[in-house]
């Protein structure tokens, strides 16, 4: 299993998911150009996808949506709520309606040998979910853009071997930063974006011993810093795990606008 952040954060998203023989994304927030160039980096084009998973409607998930679907017909996984809206987003412009596939959030599916497990989270959208990913017993989950979390999440993310997991923002630095206030409210809700703080609560909780990779992802390019958000995670373990040396955690952070490290489990 492999997996590579093409683009992370508030100005564009896509993750990629793969196997020897199954090639996936994880939304196209990002350009048909800037997709393809990071597809490139993986010795892939647009012709070796097999699938394209959607989390939510919001335009950073989606924007190269319509220019993709126009180049190559690859189908399209999202729940059926998110569908209608992405159907209702006229900046996509036109595109085959046949290629969605609704799917359902606690029912897997299978692309090729890939197992897809979508998973519900807290956010403004018609009905947003992450995604766990099983391929020959090792698993991997992408959980971006919750508000909160609670019991059901951390079962949810127990187990992974890679975790690419949110840490959008600082909170001071979003208190006091630009942003209207009605954004700043909407942000630090239960449907907003988890701060690096409430990250790495989060991680504490799911951590365990055999954890190939952890990569922090969605970081808001106003109101956070890759070593802040590194750092603030790293002391949250810390503080909850003295005998964690936090040092040990594989601990990345995703980059904004260019490909990250390859991440790989079980090759």
């Amino acid at each position: 299993m492999r997996l590579c952040s093409i683009a992370s954060g508030s100005s564009g998203n896509c993750i990629y998911v793969g196997s020897d023989t199954t090639h996936l994304l994880v939304d196209v927030g990002i350009s048909k150009k800037k997709t393809e160039e990071g597809l490139k980096k993986l010795e892939l084009s647009l012709e070796d996808v097999d699938g394209i998973l959607i989390t939510h409607e919001h335009a950073d998930h989606i924007q190269g949506l319509g220019v993709i679907l126009r180049k190559k017909e690859i189908p399209v996984y999202a729940t059926a709520d998110t569908i209608a809206e992405i159907m209702r987003t006229r900046s996509l412009g036109q595109f085959d309606t046949d290629l969605f596939h609704p799917i359902d959030a606690d029912h897997k599916f299978s692309i090729k040998d890939i197992v897809v497990d979508p998973m519900h989270i807290s956010h403004d959208a018609a009905d947003p979910v992450a995604y766990r990913f099983k391929i020959d017993g090792h698993c991997a989950a992408i959980a971006t853009d919750m508000g909160i979390y609670n019991d059901y999440t951390v079962e949810c993310l127990k187990g992974m071997d890679i975790l690419f997991l949110e840490a959008n923002h600082d909170i001071r630095m979003l208190e006091t930063g630009p942003y209207p206030y009605y954004l700043k409210k909407r942000i630090l809700g239960e449907r907003g974006h988890l701060s690096n703080e409430a990250s790495g609560q989060l991680l504490t909780r799911i951590l365990h011993d055999d954890i190939q990779a952890v990569m922090l992802a969605h970081l808001s390019k106003e109101n956070n810093l890759p070593e802040l958000a590194y750092e603030t995670v790293r002391v949250e373990v810390t503080m909850a795990d003295p005998d964690l040396c936090a040092k040990d955690i594989p601990l990345y952070v995703a980059k904004r606008s260019e490909p990250s490290d390859i991440l790989c489990v079980g090759e």
